[in-house]
């Protein structure tokens, strides 16, 4: 199974275009907020499973706040992440994560790529497409990789 996952595109479609073809085939998709109404954009031309959550500039938003779920035998949850300070610190987001009993940790909000794939728990941000805040400020995204019975691989993809 390959999962994109992406995060704090506000919007601006240009570079969601790019990483989805760059990607290639994918069987799910994953957003992590900061839509700002791009989920219309986005059911549109995903064609395939979709989890979208709202982020803190996703004003007036019927999408939900966080979500859990399971890719395979992984329980995944997935939020922006503004609520849990994750700006100043992942700890936070990973109690939560293993307090849901989660193996996979998704999150947004700092614009900044993060992995942290420990025995118990992985927590990731795949950055930002659209407004990328780490050296270089190129835009990011994730693919997991996950075969049946295998450990997820990820892996941190940069826009030229």
């Amino acid at each position: 199974m390959r999962v994109l996952i992406v995060s704090d595109t506000h919007g601006r479609h240009q570079n969601l275009d790019r990483a989805l073809e760059a990607a290639g085939p994918i069987d799910l998709f994953v957003h992590l907020g900061d839509v700002e109404g791009g989920e219309y954009y986005i059911n549109a031309v995903v064609p395939c499973e979709k989890h979208i959550v709202r982020g803190n500039n996703d004003f007036f938003s019927d999408l939900p706040r966080e979500e859990e779920f399971y890719i395979g035998e992984k329980k995944v949850f997935i939020t922006h992440g503004n609520n849990y300070y994750v700006s100043l610190d992942p700890e936070q987001i990973r109690e939560e994560g293993v307090a849901r009993g989660a193996d996979i940790v998704m999150y947004g909000h700092t614009h900044r790529p993060y992995l942290d794939q420990q025995t118990d728990i992985t927590v990731l941000n795949p950055g930002s497409l659209s407004y990328p805040r780490q050296e270089g400020r190129k835009g990011s995204y994730m693919i997991m990789e996950l075969s049946e019975g295998g450990r997820p691989r990820f892996r941190t993809y940069y826009l030229d």
